[in-house]
């Protein structure tokens, strides 16, 4: 069969069942393919969105930020990861929101289920319930722990982690407070909705934050060139944290 005389909407349902490795591959071995995957919102992307996400986070404004199927699909596959978590954590069936149980004497975390060592990436974060004493934000390697005993800034508490902790406004890396953040006299505390737009760029290796569309400036310089994923670590019972990848 010669795919060149298909109709697009017959080649939208064939490609809506090969992976995005199949797609990547298909576009580069053939002008017209390449034509229609590179239109994001055409009905292959739509297809693939309605086989993957759910109704609920598809019509939702959680992913308002990404404006196209193609980046709704991207942001998916880079959601939190389900098998990448502490026990006491499990993935709503939206798929981009964690919920916390409510476990006593327990700081817990999750990562996302892709990490970046090149490049520039960039994620929003929404806390959509309480932060308790301690809600940090941030990134970690694979090495970093995702469960202790007790309330603690568990993001940033070793030296696999980097965090800024919601609650005081303090950076966190190996166990220490590494000052204030962002760097303005009275900055706002965080307010259980907002959007935060973690900025990692690995190629100058540094961390930076936004809030609501605001940029606070670099938060982490010197970072290590090995795979960094988002994080986050939690101690309120029944909190949510939602995370968006945004792409680069």
């Amino acid at each position: 069969m010669h795919v060149d005389f298909l109709p697009d909407i017959i080649l939208g349902n064939i490609f809506s069942y090969l992976s995005l490795q199949d797609l990547r591959n298909s576009s580069l071995v053939c002008k017209r393919w390449y034509s229609i995957l590179n239109d994001e919102d055409n009905d292959v992307w739509r297809l693939h969105c309605i086989h993957k996400l759910a109704e609920e986070v598809l019509s939702s404004d959680l992913l308002s930020s990404t404006p196209t199927y193609k980046t709704k699909l991207k942001a998916f596959h880079h959601a939190w990861n389900p098998e990448d978590c502490s026990r006491n954590i499990y993935i709503k069936p939206n798929g981009f929101t964690i919920h916390r149980n409510p476990v006593a004497q327990s700081t817990d975390a999750v990562r996302g289920k892709i990490g970046f060592s090149h490049g520039r990436h960039a994620w929003e974060v929404v806390w959509e319930g309480p932060l308790g004493t301690v809600a940090v934000v941030g990134i970690a390697t694979k090495e970093a722990t995702l469960q202790t005993h007790g309330y603690i800034a568990l993001l940033g508490s070793d030296d696999q982690s980097w965090g800024w902790n919601l609650v005081d406004n303090h950076l966190l890396h190996n166990g220490d407070s590494q000052g204030n953040y962002p760097m303005l006299n009275n900055a706002p505390k965080y307010q259980v909705g907002e959007r935060i737009r973690v900025i990692l760029d690995c190629d100058d290796n540094t961390l930076a934050f936004e809030r609501n569309y605001e940029f606070l400036g670099v938060a982490f310089r010197g970072l290590p060139e090995k795979l960094l994923y988002p994080s986050v670590s939690a101690v309120y019972g029944h909190t949510e944290v939602s995370m968006v990848y945004l792409g680069f």
